[in-house]
């Protein structure tokens, strides 16, 4: 009997093909489209975004990109790419592919490549710790659709979430444990709506167990959790970041080491907007010392983690 061949999908959000603003203006339709993403009316929320957002928006996001854009080009992909040969170097039976949502290349591509390469037994792994509908439920979204239009069904394995993961905690506390000279750690994560947790999205309960894990580990220091990035006039997650960061100094937190576990390849929102206007907004509010921990982006580490996944 032929043994099955073994295939992994890692997923992430997807980047604009290049800092030009047409290609940001493709990658913000694609992602602000997804009705996991944007829950209101879908005709209103249409005429919105063609009408208002996608005239607006793509400039200014544009030349937020070339604030963080590399040689190599995004870093989200470039960094998707390191992981992938990574995991293929530690599981070298395995056949190891990569996904995005919203750009090349795409979930429907990755799940192409792998059974074409005669994979039967596949594990898709969002890079998502938390679980979110807006990130995890749309790239299972995305998953189940390639299959509905394929009788090439394969057994299928969906990490929905893994953010207890002992290895993960582990990397983050060891690496907040090396700064010791800080006044309090700051814990940031993608916001989503109020209404969306209300909901029953788990995805607030899954960033305080990730904090209160990594924190158990660490020791005693204050520590603070936060939500950033907004995006309409819904009510979001609370608290904000950038709010909290403008009144930690007056609270006596000087000295601030900011950490974002939930995202494992740093992006627009922790480079430019942890790591520029972040910083500051607390040097400005009396703050003396801002360090901003990256995450794993090509470090092998995370290989071992989604081996273990």
């Amino acid at each position: 009997m032929e043994q099955p061949k073994n295939g992994v999908l890692l997923v992430n959000i997807g980047t604009p093909k290049s800092t030009d603003p047409e290609d940001v203006k493709v990658f913000l339709k694609a992602f602000l489209s997804d009705k996991r993403v944007i829950k209101s009316n879908s005709l209103v929320w249409k005429m919105v975004l063609n009408g208002l957002v996608l005239r607006r928006r793509p400039p200014r996001a544009a030349k937020r990109y070339e604030a963080i854009w590399t040689d190599a080009g995004s870093p989200i992909l470039v960094y998707a790419k390191a992981q992938k040969a990574h995991l293929q170097g530690l599981m070298p039976d395995t056949i190891v592919e990569i996904g995005m949502s919203y750009s090349e290349p795409t979930i429907a591509e990755g799940l192409e490549k792998l059974i074409a390469k005669g994979v039967t037994k596949l594990t898709v792994i969002p890079l998502f710790p938390q679980y979110s509908g807006t990130t995890v439920g749309s790239i299972f979204d995305a998953t189940c659709d390639y299959f509905v239009k394929t009788d090439k069904v394969v057994d299928i394995r969906f990490a929905t979430s893994y953010h207890t993961q002992p290895d993960y905690i582990a990397y983050f506390a060891g690496k907040i444990k090396t700064y010791t000279d800080f006044d309090a750690v700051l814990f940031s994560y993608h916001n989503i709506p109020k209404a969306y947790a209300e909901a029953g999205d788990r995805y607030p309960h899954e960033c305080a167990e990730t904090t209160r894990l990594i924190m158990e580990q660490v020791g005693e220091m204050p520590h603070f959790q936060c939500f950033q990035s907004t995006f309409g006039h819904d009510e979001w997650l609370s608290p904000k970041t950038d709010e909290t960061l403008k009144v930690l100094p007056e609270k006596g937190i000087k000295k601030l080491l900011v950490v974002a576990p939930g995202f494992l390849a740093d992006n627009l929102e922790t480079l430019l907007e942890i790591g520029v206007e972040g910083r500051k907004l607390f040097m400005e509010a009396g703050g003396e010392e801002f360090v901003y921990l990256p995450t794993f982006n090509d470090d092998p580490a995370l290989a071992g983690i989604l081996k273990n996944l």
